[in-house]
C-alpha cells in the first residue's frame, strides 16, 4: 500500500555512494520542499570513499518492507546500485539517466526504485526532471501488469 494515498504525500527512501552525494542532497531538498518525507540512508559526509552496497541495501530493504512508497539509489554508473536493489523480490529497480526512461520505467514497468548514474547525468535540472517524472507518472497496468507478474523467478525445489 502506498502511504501517499493515505497521507497525501510520499515516503521516499534514498541512498548514495560518494559519487552521488551532491545529487542526493539536491533530491532530498526538492522532496522535502514539496512535502514528501525522506528516509536518508547516507552517505552523509563529503570526501569519503565508500562501498555503495552499504547504502543501497538498506534503501532497497526499506521499500521492500513497505516502509517507503518509492526509492532512489545513486552510484557512479547506476548499474551496481540497480543490481543490488533488484536482489530484493518486491523491488523493480530501473537504471534511469533520461526523463523518457524514467517515464517508461514507471508507466510500463511500475518501477518502485530508480537507480541514477551520477557520472552520466549532466546537471541538477536534469536530475530533478527525472525525479519529478518518476514520482508523478502512474503505472498503466493492463498488458504491463501481466508482464510484471512474470518477472519473479520460479525455483523448483525437488524434495
Amino acid at each position: 500500500m502506498y502511504f501517499y494515498k493515505i497521507l497525501g504525500k510520499m515516503i521516499i527512501s534514498i541512498g548514495s555512494d560518494h559519487t552521488g552525494i551532491n545529487y542526493k542532497k539536491l533530491i532530498i531538498n526538492y522532496l522535502i520542499k514539496k512535502g514528501d518525507r525522506v528516509k536518508d540512508f547516507g552517505l552523509f559526509r563529503y570526501g569519503e570513499k565508500v562501498d555503495y552496497p552499504d547504502y543501497i541495501h538498506p534503501t532497497a530493504e526499506f521499500v521492500e518492507k513497505g516502509k517507503a512508497d518509492l526509492g532512489i539509489v545513486i552510484c557512479g554508473s547506476g548499474n551496481g546500485a540497480a543490481m543490488i536493489a533488484n536482489k530484493y523480490p518486491k523491488i523493480r529497480a530501473a537504471l534511469v539517466w533520461k526523463k523518457e526512461i524514467a517515464f517508461l520505467a514507471k508507466r510500463h514497468n511500475n518501477a518502485n526504485i530508480i537507480s541514477l548514474p551520477a557520472r552520466f547525468i549532466e546537471n541538477k535540472k536534469e536530475v530533478l526532471e527525472i525525479i519529478k517524472i518518476f514520482i508523478q507518472t502512474d503505472f498503466e497496468g493492463g498488458r504491463h501488469k501481466i508482464r510484471i507478474k512474470k518477472i519473479p523467478i520460479k525455483i523448483n525445489n525437488p524434495q
